[in-house]
């Protein structure tokens, strides 16, 4: 099959995104990380930068993402029907628990975070949009895995697996019992196995194919998501998913 590939604008595409990950890099580390000479990530850069997609900051210079990405961003989230549909959603579900609420999408072995609705609460947990996270650890992560591909599993169950708290699941017989759990009740819920302190339920989100494409989840501290209201949690996020996938045209039977 024939490569169309045109070998300049994939590097110079890869530093883009490079820069996003980790941003604040000089040409130096940039040139190290993506294999370029440190003349050719030069003028790379350079031409990322007369675009508007990129901006040096101090007399060393460091680079970050430029205002033209920044559009880029928001054109691509008014053009993503996914997260064009979840905007409303997730300012209802916002309104009425006023927990931080997230959609991801699965990307590989990990999952990003693709939409949110920030709590106003002064203690919260945060995330950010284009946040990556694995999938083994949380509910989203959870509901995500349990309906990937089988080989997705099979390789992140055979990954090793990083525990983050005490409450990460790393054992793999562990996991898998887990996430025939999460298939059967249709949604999954975690207790500091990502971040300590923290509690989060999501479900799952399905196109008009029925495939699952992402995961509507809550996430908060547990002094405020407890025993004695967690069912209400469950039930929110379960019917908004639900509303959600309604909304891209899945038929409920």
């Amino acid at each position: 099959m024939a490569d169309y590939t045109v070998a300049a604008v994939d590097e110079a595409l890869a530093l883009l995104l490079l820069v996003a990950q980790s941003p604040g890099l000089g040409v130096t580390e940039l040139s190290i990380r993506s294999g370029n000479t440190k003349a050719r990530t030069f003028r790379l850069l350079y031409t990322l930068e007369q675009r508007g997609l990129l901006h040096r900051e101090g007399d060393t210079p460091t680079y970050h993402l430029g205002y033209k990405a920044l559009y880029l961003g928001v054109a691509a989230q008014e053009q993503v029907s996914l997260v064009r549909v979840a905007r409303s959603h997730l300012r209802d579900i916002g309104g009425i628990c006023n927990e931080n609420v997230q959609v991801r999408v699965r990307d590989g072995l990990e999952m990003v975070c693709v939409a949110r609705w920030e709590s106003t609460q002064a203690i919260r947990v945060h995330t950010d949009v284009g946040n990556r996270r694995p999938l083994y650890a949380g509910a989203s992560g959870k509901v995500l895995l349990a309906h990937a591909p089988q080989q997705v599993q099979q390789a992140v169950l055979e990954s090793t697996l990083t525990r983050f708290t005490d409450n990460t699941i790393i054992d793999r017989t562990a996991l898998e019992k887990e996430l025939q759990q999460v298939l059967a009740q249709g949604y999954s819920v975690s207790f500091a196995e990502r971040s300590s302190g923290a509690v989060a339920i999501a479900a799952p989100i399905m196109d008009a194919d029925g495939e699952v494409i992402a995961s509507l989840s809550i996430a908060g501290p547990a002094s405020r998501i407890t025993s004695d209201n967690l069912q209400g949690f469950i039930d929110l996020v379960v019917q908004r998913a639900r509303d959600l996938s309604l909304g891209l045209g899945y038929a409920y039977r």
